[in-house]
């Protein structure tokens, strides 16, 4: 019972974190993790949960938590906010620069600050760049690639 519980538990951050688009993508990162889990003990996990998806601002859809539908779709405005504003990101430090089309600083940043991603110590916005201040350790690789989980395609 005690794996269950910690696997469920896993599922439900996992999909609160991160945009996932199939069962195979949920299956194979609970792998990674050490569960030991077959698509079908998933299914019936995804069931119990109450687990659904919506749209992902993209043409595709991700798996939500009920009750989070709204969060699942406003998450996913901040995923299109973000995209439609940034040009670049790069990094020194644990400075993360992001340079956006001019206006478009406060709505990227914004969009930041709504992923409410663990590795941000503060964000500030000016009108066509950005910047993160990451917590002691955390590099601004790290970051990109946290940031290319919540959206699809960031890093390709």
């Amino acid at each position: 019972m005690k794996e269950r519980q910690s696997r469920l538990k896993a599922i439900k951050h996992l999909i609160k974190n991160n945009v996932i688009e199939s069962q195979d993508e949920l299956l194979t990162i609970l792998q990674k993790q050490g569960f030991e889990v077959t698509q079908a003990t998933l299914s019936r996990d995804l069931k119990l949960l109450k687990v659904g998806k919506v749209p992902d601002g993209k043409s595709r859809y991700m798996y939500a938590l009920p009750g989070n539908e709204k969060n699942g779709e406003t998450n996913a405005i901040y995923v299109q906010d973000f995209l439609r504003g940034y040009l670049s990101i790069d990094f020194s430090g644990n400075i993360v620069v992001i340079k956006t089309f001019p206006g478009h600083a406060n709505t990227v940043c914004n969009a930041i600050d709504n992923f409410n991603m663990d590795e941000i110590l503060g964000t500030v916005a000016g009108d066509n760049c950005m910047f993160a201040c990451l917590k002691e350790g955390v590099t601004g690789k790290e970051f990109k690639e946290k940031l290319g989980k919540i959206i699809p395609g960031l890093n390709d």
